[in-house]
């Protein structure tokens, strides 16, 4: 069937941290840390929220496009009566992200762009041997090629490593125990389905230094090792009239490490089963049109960023890969 009758098509994409990245729950928590970053309420790994992505990506094509700020934000229109979302059947920002309600006074639009949350795939950790990049079978089955081949599961107390042609694990040498934070566990060489998570992460054109650090652990392993190895900071406000630190203004917060790899999806539908005020979308006539309106944002993504603390060198996120997944009529 051709392009034009598909109903949707959904791109996979991984993202390197080349800053620390910290998309907050939005208030102080009591803890050891002041601005906790959010969770996935069952496995407590660190993630950023779709609306998050939806958000940040939505400013960024108003910004490519010349509709920023009115089609940016929530579209709340000024006092006057001008701005907020245009709400036209060809501005690549209303179309593509939806709007609330148009100047036009229509109802509103849900968008044509859907976005999955971004996932922890790969998260670094230093080690005695130099950083390790570390999974878990519940990371890895988000990829959509490793989804069906991934049915064993690996031992609960050990890390697994790839092999080289003399079968030592790279950049190990010898099967001497390795720390990853504070555990001490015994490197392993025979999970059967190491070969086809490094084939399958070549694919999404992670770097090679990546694909030679890669190591394995359980998933009762993961979120330790990840929550007791994530980047905390501290800062202080500072009292403008002396230009030194502020009296009870000490805080910290938390983030996600400069190297992880998240993992997050895009659906896009077929403009063509949607109207805007009985109009057909004219900006787009295709899935794939869509995502390129999407697409024009991620050069923004690498150099602006997302999330909070950008005045304190955090947030970019590069971009790796380019892939469409799943067609469907």
């Amino acid at each position: 069937m051709s392009e034009s009758n598909m109903s949707y098509k959904t791109y996979e994409f991984v993202g390197f941290a080349l800053d620390p990245i910290h998309v907050g729950t939005g208030g102080n928590r009591l803890g050891s840390v002041d601005n906790t970053i959010i969770r996935d309420p069952v496995t407590k790994i660190p993630k950023i929220p779709g609306s998050s992505l939806a958000g940040v990506l939505r400013a960024y094509v108003a910004m490519s496009g010349n509709k920023y700020p009115d089609c940016a934000g929530q579209g709340q229109s000024r006092k006057d009566g001008s701005g907020g979302h245009c709400g036209k059947s060809d501005c690549p920002v209303c179309t593509t992200f939806g709007f609330a309600k148009g100047n036009s006074g229509s109802g509103g639009f849900a968008g044509l762009a859907g976005f999955s949350d971004m996932y922890v795939l790969l998260f670094p950790v230093a080690t005695r041997e130099g950083p390790l990049w570390v999974t878990a079978p519940s990371a890895l089955r988000q990829i959509t090629g490793l989804k069906d081949s991934i049915k064993s599961l690996p031992d609960n107390n050990s890390v697994y490593r790839i092999l080289r042609d003399n079968n030592d694990p790279i950049n190990l040498g010898n099967n001497d125990p390795i720390n990853l934070g504070w555990l001490l566990l015994p490197v392993k060489t025979d999970w059967q389905s190491m070969n086809s998570v490094v084939t399958e992460l070549k694919k999404m054109k992670i770097p090679e230094y990546i694909d030679n650090s890669i190591t394995v652990v359980s998933d009762k392993l993961f979120s330790h090792i990840i929550n007791s190895n994530l980047e905390v900071r501290t800062s202080v406000a500072i009292d403008p009239a002396t230009g030194s630190a502020e009296d009870g203004a000490l805080f910290t917060y938390e983030a996600l490490p400069r190297g992880t790899i998240l993992r997050w999806t895009v659906i896009c539908r077929n403009p063509s089963h949607f109207k805007i005020d009985q109009e057909k979308i004219k900006i787009s006539t295709t899935p794939e049109e869509v995502y390129k309106n999407v697409k024009t944002a991620f050069p923004y993504l690498e150099h602006l960023g997302i999330g909070g603390m950008a005045n304190r060198g955090m947030g970019r996120l590069l971009v790796l890969n380019d892939a469409t997944l799943e067609n469907i009529d």
